[in-house]
């Protein structure tokens, strides 16, 4: 009977042991449940949301939902400095942002968010894949626990959303214009002729209401979905930025990912990546016609005018050389 209680308590034990295992992913087996919070500004019908969906699928199904992705749109985490803070603090969080805002960290990165730096996307993926971004994307990690999953993800090129036409640099000057917060948008706007003003994109269109901005500069996609199409009127088809993001995380966390869940992720963010660039270009016509149908009047303005007073914002930030180095690895 002694020995019958003995073995039945151990039994017990065993039963509850592995009952705990499991509820905890079954970590003692090598199961233990990831996740990742992906913070994005861009609303739910994004096109690009479309694609952080697809990415959590396949992550999810080639890791037998070892690494769960969860997607946040319209920044329900907060703005996208906060959420870059909270991954470098070594929370689970992965937020979708771009070169400008990278330049905080690393300097030079900040030129592929430079007006009329790139022409179109293969421009700027092959800026992505020089010997020049391999450099950025070390330090990054090296000197700033950011690292980069892909930098990839295309949202389509930014034009200038306003109340009146405008065709020149000249038309812009005392308008204010909400960008993004870093010095290669603003000093971009700047030089187009705007006044930049940095602004949540989750405050523009209450901004433009009250008057604290006269217009913003933004891609057709995000101008559709946060349908900023109701207080602004006219569509500038400047197309001065060429919108290219990445989709970072805080080192401190991505180095605690087993190392078959980090190759697994790094390799499918870039699919997913051109997976949807290829998928946004194919809906811009529409969205474009979309936009129309909302009363939208596109104007066609002397593009090559703000081509060259883009210029000033290159000397100024001290990118006039880097841009001709940059150009020369790829071919341009």
């Amino acid at each position: 009977m002694k020995k019958t209680r003995m073995f039945l308590t151990v039994l017990v034990m065993m039963i509850v042991l592995s009952a705990s295992v499991f509820a905890q992913g079954g970590s003692e087996k090598g199961d233990k449940v990831y996740t990742l919070k992906l913070s994005t500004q861009l609303a739910e019908t994004s096109p690009m949301v479309e694609g952080f969906k697809d990415l959590a699928a396949k992550v999810a199904t080639r890791t037998n939902g070892r690494l769960k992705i969860e997607i946040y749109p319209s920044a329900q985490l907060g703005s996208d400095e906060d959420v870059i803070e909270q991954a470098l603090q070594g929370v689970n969080v992965a937020v979708v942002t771009d070169a400008g805002r990278m330049g905080n960290y690393v300097n030079d990165i900040a030129i592929i968010g430079m007006a009329y730096f790139a022409n179109n996307y293969d421009e700027v993926l092959a800026v992505t894949e020089s010997p020049k971004f391999a450099e950025w994307n070390k330090e990054l990690v090296d000197e700033n626990g950011i690292r980069i999953l892909s930098f990839n993800w295309f949202d389509g090129a930014r034009s200038f959303f306003l109340n009146k036409p405008a065709y020149t640099p000249a038309d812009l000057k005392g308008l204010r214009i909400r960008t993004p917060g870093a010095p290669a948008w603003a000093e971009s706007v700047a030089a187009l002729g705007g006044t930049p003003v940095a602004m949540p994109w989750g405050d523009t269109y209450s901004g433009i209401q009250s008057k604290a901005v006269d217009g913003c500069e933004v891609q057709l996609t995000a101008a559709l979905g946060s349908r900023i199409y109701e207080v602004l009127h006219y569509m500038i088809r400047t197309e001065h930025f060429q919108l290219i993001n990445g989709l970072i995380v805080g080192e401190k966390w991505f180095q605690t990912l087993p190392e078959d869940l980090q190759t697994i992720l790094l390799e499918e963010t870039k699919a997913a990546g051109e997976r949807n660039a290829q998928y946004v270009q194919s809906k811009i016509a529409e969205t474009e016609k979309q936009l129309v149908s909302y009363g939208i009047e596109i104007i066609e303005p002397d593009v090559a005018a703000f081509v060259k007073a883009s210029d000033a914002a290159y000397e100024k930030l001290g990118f006039t050389d880097l841009r001709k180095e940059i150009y020369a690895q790829i071919g341009k």
